[in-house]
């Protein structure tokens, strides 16, 4: 038991001592690695245009030479073809991308 709560406490410990940017980091490659149950959804305008549903994680693009995030994200998803939020047959699991510029998103987990 002194053990667990040893550990536990130098954990919080190197927390507090990270940055915010790392405690991010962090929090994400926990968020991946547990995952979640993702829609996107697309806008122009008001109007909705695109859903990807059950989405496990969106991934920020990293360059290979310098290791920079890029101003895109990238993730697998189902194609809600009709829009009607559920994957009915014929909709398959694809990839996608998006930039985080030009596209109106919103990103949220289905419960």
């Amino acid at each position: 038991m002194k053990l667990k709560l040893s550990i536990l406490i130098a954990f919080i410990l190197l927390l507090g001592g990270c940055t915010q940017e790392t405690q991010n980091k962090l929090s994400r490659s926990i968020q991946n690695w547990t995952g979640t149950n993702g829609v996107l959804e697309i806008y122009d305008g008001d109007k909705l245009v695109k859903r990807f549903m059950d989405i496990d994680k969106l991934t920020t693009a990293t360059g290979t030479d310098n290791g920079k995030d890029r101003p895109y994200r990238f993730g697998y998803g189902y194609n809600d073809k009709n829009l009607n939020g559920k994957r009915d047959k014929g909709e398959e699991k694809v990839y996608f991308e998006f930039s985080d510029y030009s596209t109106n998103y919103v990103f949220y987990e289905e419960k």
